[in-house]
């Protein structure tokens, strides 16, 4: 099967105590699990995408959040624990990309969706930060364009419990995610 993996927002600013919008220590705690998911698909050649927020100085949305992952910023980069993986010193693993987002849906003015047409793949799993938002928003573009899609919970978290159980039980009803 023709699979795809799309990685959400682990980046620096939500997974580092000191980020500008440090998720938790719940957010921390899948590392090891996205960790070892990337190096599934690296190790059998698969395609994987990061999404990753990449926000202007001025973005609007520090309106509602604090200010976090400005694009060229060390916050806007991908953990060295997923770094290591695809962007290694001599070997880069070269079936990946870096799809830079300004909002919480990764298709929202990305070439999200061109990468998809490009790969076609029958499955995409989707691991990442935060389930109740960008998670959840990027799986209900997915679910808008047919695809089949897996949702790890292990490998997904929030800021907020009970939103990351609604954002769960939203995406198995209304997007048919199967939840693994």
């Amino acid at each position: 099967m023709n699979k795809l993996l799309i990685v959400v927002d682990m980046l620096n600013d939500f997974l580092k105590p000191d980020g500008g919008l440090y998720c938790g220590p719940t957010a921390e705690a899948i590392i090891p699990a996205v960790k070892a998911k990337v190096q599934e698909y690296v190790d059998n050649g698969e395609a994987i995408i990061f999404l990753a927020d990449a926000h202007d100085e001025d973005d609007l949305e520090f309106k509602r959040f604090p200010k976090h992952c400005v694009a060229g910023t060390e916050g806007a980069e991908l953990i060295d624990e997923l770094k290591v993986l695809v962007m290694g010193d001599d070997d880069d693993y070269d079936n990946f990309e870096m799809t830079e987002k300004t909002r919480y849906s990764g298709f929202y003015d990305t070439e999200l969706e061109d990468s998809l047409m490009w790969d076609e793949p029958e499955m995409v799993e989707v691991v990442g930060i935060c389930t109740s938002i960008c998670v959840m928003d990027t799986v209900g573009g997915l679910a808008n364009r047919d695809f089949k899609i897996n949702v790890y919970k292990d490998m997904v978290a929030d800021f907020d419990p009970e939103m990351h159980e609604m954002a769960l039980k939203r995406m198995v009803a209304l997007y048919g995610v199967n939840l693994i």
